[in-house]
């Protein structure tokens, strides 16, 4: 199993943020079969103020371009991702038209 971790930004306003997570409550099927499908094992979100915060641990089966590969095949979730953009907004130092960045982890404890 390996972990990636991502940030992205949402629009830094309350009502929107409110619709985002009430999304979030009820992901449409076909979203959580993508990610099944996609090797993906666990994905969990956090939030802070605006800041989104993602963990995504895949299996063996996983790789970025399969998941893209999935991704541009599906109706569904294109239709998702477009909607879910109206409540995102790119990191400042993101590159024209990418969204969730990946994070280098810097730290690790384990006992």
């Amino acid at each position: 199993m390996k972990r990636h971790c991502f940030a992205l930004d949402l629009i830094n306003n309350p009502q929107l943020i409110s619709r985002y997570r009430a999304y979030h409550k009820n992901v449409w099927p076909e979203i959580v079969k993508s990610i099944k499908d996609s090797g993906i094992i666990t994905l969990e979100i956090y939030l802070v103020s605006n800041r989104l915060f993602m963990i995504m641990d895949v299996d063996e089966s996983f790789t970025f371009e399969r998941k893209v590969g999935l991704d541009n095949s599906s109706l569904a979730v294109q239709e998702w991702e477009l909607l879910m953009w109206k409540y995102q907004k790119a990191l400042p130092i993101a590159k024209e038209g990418e969204k969730w960045m990946l994070m280098d982890k810097i730290y690790e404890f384990n006992l």
